[in-house]
């Protein structure tokens, strides 16, 4: 078996099979008919581990946002401390405060001892590849970047595997969801920075706005991000910045946007405090906001969800058991690797609008739909 299909199988065993979203029923998330939903999970547990590497260490450097940003480092994090748990491996980690100090926190882990390391982040792929270059004992495995040639042939070297999300997909349905609750027929989206695992989001979103459309006979507006424009998309132009979020999220509201689609880590909690503020819908991504910034829960309509825990668990677990290789790994709604969050408690997603959403997913699984 290949290894990107044993760490898909993987993730659809410890994950929830991520397909579409459902109502929230107290702590137990169910979908419209009562089944569980397919958002992932993060697990914990203070059982004894399942595999025991006393002498194997595991570390991860964050990239500016930090650890505790309740979105994409902080899901990652996760992973990381699910393989303490049921790895039984030692674990070491960093947080970087800014780009400057990635390749010096790469190189700390380094001294370290750590078997292997775990960047996250698209802004860290310069500085994962020279370190790995540089200490080819080492497995090092590198969240939202991939090494691909212009034929598209992997040009990582053996002992870095790329760790990416095809999160237009359930961006998509974000989208779709979006106009279809937008009252004023206008939503807005703003990124961080302007770079490919950013704008993935936003183009699925923004295409997914154009489906309900098409689908609908409607007009529903996106402000802030067009894929033929993408020069003059709206962005914060970092990630830590609250206030910077939340006053983009402000000038989208005031131009009618009722659904705030927020890519940008820390400073995305602005746009839905905005939302929050302004009694409009929010949806987060990365992680369930309902559960990492629960404070906004009541104003999200969902999240769109990367599995970076388990898929970041599972690159440990195989560097650990000597069975790490070079094969980049992508989640997608086929895998489970990516999805919607179960929708927000007070979204008041229909019977109709709902089953629309499942049948959108299983056209993007089944090819009828292509994102991009």
């Amino acid at each position: 078996m290949k290894k990107t299909a044993r760490v898909a199988a993987a993730i659809l065993v410890t994950s929830l099979a991520l397909t579409a979203c459902g109502e929230r029923d107290n702590d137990k998330d169910k979908d419209a008919s009562g089944d569980p939903t397919t958002a992932p999970t993060s697990q914990t547990t203070s059982e004894a581990p399942a595999e025991s590497h006393p002498d194997f260490k595991a570390c991860m450097v964050s990239d500016d946002g930090g650890f505790d940003d309740k979105s994409f480092n902080q899901t990652s994090h996760d992973g990381l401390v699910q393989a303490k748990d049921q790895l039984g491996v030692q674990t070491g980690e960093i947080e970087s405060h800014a780009q400057t100090e990635f390749a010096d926190n790469i190189n700390e882990m380094v001294q370290a001892g750590c078997n292997s390391i775990t960047t996250v982040g698209f802004l860290l792929g310069d500085a994962t590849l020279a370190s790995a270059k540089k200490n080819k004992d080492i497995d090092y495995s590198i969240v939202d970047f991939a090494y691909f040639d212009e034929s598209g042939k992997n040009t990582a070297p053996a002992n870095l595997k790329a760790l990416t999300y095809d999160t237009a997909q359930p961006s998509y349905l974000a989208g779709y969801l979006a106009a279809a609750k937008s009252e004023n027929g206008v939503v807005g989206t703003f990124g961080g920075v302007n770079i490919p695992t950013v704008t993935i989001f936003m183009d699925g979103f923004y295409k997914g706005v154009q489906k309900y459309n098409e689908d609908n006979d409607a007009n529903v507006e996106v402000i802030g991000w067009d894929p033929a424009k993408p020069k003059t998309g709206s962005f914060t132009n970092d990630f830590g910045d609250k206030t910077k979020g939340q006053n983009l999220a402000e000038e989208m509201i005031g131009q009618g946007a009722d659904v705030i689609f927020p890519v940008a880590g820390p400073a995305g909690l602005g746009g839905l405090q905005a939302a929050q503020d302004n009694d409009v819908w929010g949806i987060w991504v990365d992680t369930d906001g309902c559960k990492s910034a629960a404070e906004y829960c009541d104003s999200l309509l969902t999240s769109v969800v990367k599995g970076m825990d388990v898929s970041v668990l599972e690159a440990i677990r195989e560097s650990a058991n000597d069975e790490f290789s070079n094969e980049p790994y992508e989640g997608t709604l086929e895998n489970g690797g990516v999805g919607l969050a179960p929708y927000g408690p007070k979204a008041d997603i229909d019977a109709e609008l709902d089953a629309k959403i499942k049948e959108l997913t299983q056209q993007i699984i089944d090819g009828t739909i292509t994102v991009g």
